[in-house]
């Protein structure tokens, strides 16, 4: 199937409508939804005739030019922290900030670096946006914000939270918090066109082979036939989303979202144990030839707490979104990728050309 055939269909009439010659500041330009959503940009530029330009946001060209290469039109790279670079000579239609640390041991490792990044980093965005005749900011946050929930019931965007400031890895989730509060203050003070999005874990092509939070960790498993060794009882329940499906949220969020509004991006089908992934992993994608084996050990990696995070997407759901993936597309089409990768990085050539 060619790249992101679905979701063109799905934004056409969106797209059509409103980005004649719109430009986009994509913050977090070498993460995992970063990257994705130029790259769907370009895609969209190559079947339109570069209605769109993009400019993404990156501490490390180096890396940034791996994923897309030295010049592409339509593309613009912007180097630079987002703490500190100095946007005052851009002009910017829609910004869709995703930079973040996602690390779960970066956030007990660095908790000043995370907190300073989400913070600092959205304050600059903001100041900017509010000097600038903006369509429209969305905000990349967390299900984390919700805290450790420890029953199956579901989770809505009024939900509250128990997350314990006295904890260092509540840098992460508490950054995400402070963030949506800026953002409501700069929405409401300066009449901002703001929308926030909480998604789940994330995962499917575009996750780096060294990624260390759990589904690379089985993913690699299955590639390299190892066992999966899990670190706890694999108790922590929550829904996973493919990169594709939170693609899709953030486009229908940012042009059918009133302003203000925020929404749980999920899909609630794949509401799961770590543990039962790990299985179904074992039995599904690699067809049994790896089991699972639990080795429990001291926490050392940032893991949160065992939870229960079912969050529930009926808001979105009401402006016409719904997930088109399903958690074997979720592993398989990542598996692939990774796969893919491995084989152009020996051979040098590039893999992403529009």
């Amino acid at each position: 199937m060619q790249m992101f055939e679905k979701e063109l269909q799905i934004l056409n009439e969106l797209l059509e409508q409103e980005d004649n010659g719109k430009t986009f500041l994509i913050t977090g330009a070498t993460g995992l939804i970063g990257k994705t959503l130029i790259r769907f940009l370009l895609a969209w530029n190559a079947k339109a005739k570069q209605k769109l330009k993009i400019i993404a946001l990156v501490r490390d060209l180096k890396k940034l030019k791996a994923c897309f290469g030295e010049e592409v039109d339509g593309l613009e790279y912007l180097v630079g922290d987002v703490r500190t670079v100095d946007l005052s000579n851009l002009h910017v239609d829609y910004i869709i900030h995703a930079a973040s640390q996602t690390s779960s041991k970066g956030f007990i490792e660095s908790p000043i670096d995370t907190l300073s990044v989400a913070i600092d980093g959205t304050k600059n965005l903001l100041e900017f946006a509010r000097k600038s005749k903006l369509k429209k900011f969305v905000y990349l946050s967390t299900m984390e914000v919700y805290g450790y929930p420890q029953s199956d019931e579901k989770i809505f965007e009024t939900s509250g939270t128990n997350i314990d400031t006295m904890d260092v890895r509540s840098c992460y989730p508490e950054s995400k918090r402070l963030c949506e509060n800026l953002c409501v203050a700069y929405s409401r003070e300066y009449d901002l066109p703001i929308n926030i999005l909480r998604l789940t874990q994330t995962f499917g092509p575009g996750v780096e082979y060294n990624d260390g939070r759990i589904f690379a960790e089985f993913a690699r498993c299955v590639l390299e036939n190892k066992d999966i060794c899990l670190k706890t009882k694999g108790l922590t329940k929550r829904s996973y989303l493919h990169v594709y499906d939170a693609l899709t949220a953030i486009f229908q969020v940012l042009y059918l979202a009133d302003s203000g509004n925020v929404y749980n991006v999920a899909n609630e089908a794949t509401y799961c144990s770590i543990y039962d992934m790990a299985v179904f992993v074992s039995r599904k994608i690699s067809k049994q030839r790896i089991k699972v084996i639990i080795t429990e050990e001291e926490n050392k990696y940032g893991y949160a707490p065992t939870l229960c995070m079912n969050l529930d997407t009926s808001k979105l759901k009401q402006l016409g979104w719904k997930p088109l993936y399903d958690l074997e597309d979720m592993f398989n089409m990542m598996i692939l990728d990774l796969q893919d990768n491995q084989k152009e990085n020996n051979n040098g050539t590039k893999k992403y050309q529009f």
